[in-house]
């Protein structure tokens, strides 16, 4: 296995030189957004609405961070279970998204979408919320303000630890893919 130093805009170029199991240590963008804003996202794209972020080159973590404590930038920010996105995952990926983050396996539509658009699926470690927040330097709320936690936020990452879950070229840590 080896371990990769990669900003979130590298994502998209270098995605095919990840295999699963990989580790990358990331910074850079990412937009925060669990199911319920998963699916208004949808709606959008389905109705040709604006995106609350350009999908394009895009990294989604499936976290629904806690309210910041005084002086910190973010609350608890673990990972969600990634296969409540699983029915909209494909459609995003199909517009450009370019990595996902969270925790757990996939389904077959997903890990076929993550190939056919040369994405990845990185897993970040569940159950270390506030460890992961340490990773977290700036972050705005953005879009469906009325879902609290699960609004969608503009986050900046610093070496955030992660490791590859299902790569584009079909591989997986997972023992199946359904």
């Amino acid at each position: 296995m080896s371990e990769y130093i990669l900003n979130t805009s590298e994502l998209a170029e270098k995605a095919e030189l990840l295999h699963a199991g990989d580790r990358v240590i990331l910074s850079g963008t990412v937009y925060t957004s669990r199911d319920a804003a998963h699916k208004r996202i949808v709606k959008l794209i389905a109705e040709g609405g604006e995106l609350p972020f350009d999908l394009k080159g895009a990294c989604i973590y499936y976290a629904g961070p806690t309210p910041a404590p005084a002086g910190l930038p973010i609350g608890s920010c673990g990972p969600t279970t990634s296969g409540r996105m699983d029915p909209f995952a494909p459609l995003l990926l199909d517009n450009g998204l370019a990595a996902m983050i969270g925790k757990g396996g996939r389904n077959k539509d997903v890990c076929d979408a993550i190939i056919r658009n040369k994405a990845v699926y990185l897993c970040a470690v569940g159950g270390a919320g506030a460890l992961a927040a340490k990773c977290v330097e700036k972050c705005e709320e953005i879009a469906f303000f009325d879902l609290g936690c699960e609004s969608v936020k503009h986050i900046e990452i610093k070496n955030f630890p992660l490791v590859v879950g299902i790569d584009c070229h079909g591989g997986t840590m997972f023992a199946s893919a359904d």
